[in-house]
């Protein structure tokens, strides 16, 4: 059994997060018993049992004919609680306010999270043509603008990649550690993350890294369509993005305000 700071892990519970983390995973793909059992590696009367506790706590839920299993609304409810409760979320969101009023286009509020970037704040652009988006997305860091302002941060030796070749989400994300590794040079460089069209195509995202943290750990981006985006667009959107970036950093200094001084 696993220990953590010499505290041995309670395998019911750990069971417990990692049934809830594969549901969740598998978004709006519903899993039978046999599934979850086999993923998880347990007996399928214990993912039974495990299932009817977390059905009736409202924290999973089934189809009319029992059969199929997802996500409940309490996770929901915690998730938004994490929101509510994050003093950087808070103070970030009136200047992803002005940043949206200023240019229009979708902005991003993120957090690293092992490998993967989490969508914790969202401005929806007001033109028809837009990036789909949503708070609680979760995407490989390599693969997008926030990801990748946020892996420069940090030492090449220290990158949290699993392996030598990385996950594709279009054919224009960086196939390989070394690809990456030559962006994040550049990122450094510039100041700044850019992805074109390299989480999604017909979009392209500059992405901040919010440097109140070392390695910085939350960023913002501004994802733009394509067809909008031109020279004069690009460095309107990265001037008035940089301005937001200073704007958040001044309200949320590293290591001051009220309240727990959570770890990211």
């Amino acid at each position: 059994m696993a220990e953590t700071g010499g505290v041995r892990e309670v395998k019911s519970a750990g069971r417990t997060v990692e049934l809830l983390e594969l549901l969740a995973a598998r978004g709006d793909q519903p899993a039978r018993l046999r599934e979850l059992a086999e993923e998880l590696g347990v007996p399928r009367s214990s993912m039974y049992a495990l299932l009817k506790t977390l059905i009736d706590r409202g924290w999973v839920r089934t189809d009319v004919t029992g059969s199929l299993y997802g996500i409940g609304i309490r996770a929901l409810l915690t998730g938004t609680s994490y929101l509510d409760s994050d003093p950087r979320v808070r103070a970030a969101r009136p200047y992803l306010d002005e940043a949206s009023d200023a240019l229009g286009e979708t902005i991003h509020f993120a957090r690293l999270d092992g490998g993967d970037v989490v969508y914790l704040a969202t401005r929806e652009s007001h033109e028809y043509l837009r990036p789909f988006s949503r708070v609680g997305r979760r995407l490989p860091a390599h693969v997008g603008a926030l990801g990748k302002a946020l892996l420069a941060e940090r030492i090449d030796g220290e990158l949290p990649l699993a392996r030598e070749e990385l996950e594709q989400a279009t054919p224009n994300t960086h196939r390989t550690r070394a690809a990456l590794l030559a962006d994040l040079r550049r990122v450094r460089e510039r100041g700044h993350a850019i992805d074109r069209e390299e989480g999604v195509l017909g979009i392209v995202g500059f992405g901040f890294a919010l440097r109140y943290d070392a390695p910085a750990v939350d960023a913002i981006s501004c994802s733009v369509p394509t067809a909008r985006l031109t020279e004069g667009r690009e460095e309107r959107i990265v001037a008035v993005m940089r301005e937001i970036r200073a704007k958040i950093e001044a309200v949320v200094p590293r290591g001051t305000g009220t309240g727990p001084q959570w770890r990211p």
